[in-house]
């Protein structure tokens, strides 16, 4: 299976080089294959180096990866495809959030329970600071906070990242894995890969906004652009629940095996498929999947690329 889906990607991407980066160019990670590609528009694979596991954009066409079993995060220049550099991490980093400016990046240390501050000029530390347990991913708002899902610890910590301190925790389901804030920023949601809900965070108040039972594993959820729709993997069904601002499902949207990360760009919403080495494509007007694009084997992160303003 994962062979056929190499074969037809080399034949739909043949001849494809990295082109400019244009908006809402729409980036998987895929950890088996060692590569980044962008499924939206169609891109030629950039080989990045053993087993990346997560991506995020950067203000400036920059991708961030982080390597967790190297030990490592990769620099990717959207617009050439360039592998810019190669940072070092002193620990087992996973998920990965860069500042507005573009100065700085967020690394959580799966395995040292930590977060850390580097620069994303040259990868320096500039801080750390401890949270739960196994940190999967992070979500950075406007205001400076960071939401970090502590998968074993049943919480998300919030960190000042302009002292790097914990300032609070949010208690929340088993297993809390992804994160995302609507565009408001007044809500975060989480999903709990071990409990199968979904819970909203007010972010003013950091306290509890609502939960949704799912079931299942909810790996990955992401916000439509006007907030309305609620997207959440789920793994163990191999579907895509949608869900309205109210926490309640509107659509089941079957998709691949053991779909990971979602994120939305426009109307559009992609899903990575871990295990059948593809990426969904839905429409979020019909709640349908469009589009089933083959990949590098094992597609986990995705992220979406801005183009720069002029």
């Amino acid at each position: 299976m994962r062979g056929l889906a190499r074969l037809a990607l080399a034949a739909l991407l043949a001849g494809a080089g990295a082109g400019p980066v244009v908006a809402n160019t729409v980036y998987v990670v895929s950890q088996e294959g060692g590569s980044l590609t962008s499924v939206a528009p169609p891109g030629a694979a950039i080989a990045v180096g053993k087993g990346p596991a997560q991506v995020a954009a950067g203000p400036d066409g920059r991708l961030y990866l982080t390597h967790s079993d190297t030990h490592a995060v990769s620099v990717v220049d959207g617009r050439t495809g360039a592998v810019l550099a190669r940072f070092p991490f002193a620990g087992q980093p996973f998920g990965v959030a860069v500042a507005p400016d573009g100065r700085s990046l967020f690394v959580g240390d799966w395995a040292g329970g930590r977060v850390v501050r580097l620069s994303t000029a040259t990868g320096a530390v500039e801080g750390h600071v401890g949270v739960g347990r196994d940190p999967a991913a992070l979500a950075l708002d406007g205001r400076g906070r960071l939401y970090v899902a502590d998968r074993e610890s049943r919480q998300v910590s919030v960190v000042d990242t302009a002292t790097m301190t914990r300032i609070s925790t949010v208690p929340v389901g088993e297993g809390p894995f992804a994160l995302a804030l609507n565009p408001a920023q007044d809500l975060l949601y989480v999903a709990c890969v071990r409990s199968g809900d979904l819970h909203a965070i007010d972010t003013a108040t950091l306290k509890p906004a609502g939960r949704a039972i799912l079931g299942g594993m909810p790996y990955g959820v992401a916000v439509s652009g006007d907030g309305a729709r609620i997207l959440v993997t789920n793994q163990q069904g191999g579907t895509l629940v949608v869900l309205d601002a109210a926490l309640k499902p509107v659509a089941t949207i079957p998709v691949g095996r053991y779909p990971e990360g979602v994120a939305v760009a426009g109307d559009r919403a992609y899903v990575a498929n871990w295990f059948s080495d593809s990426v969904s494509v839905i429409d979020l007007t019909t709640l349908a999947e469009t589009a089933r694009l083959p990949v590098g084997e094992g597609p986990r992160g995705l992220a979406v690329l801005m183009r720069e303003a002029p």
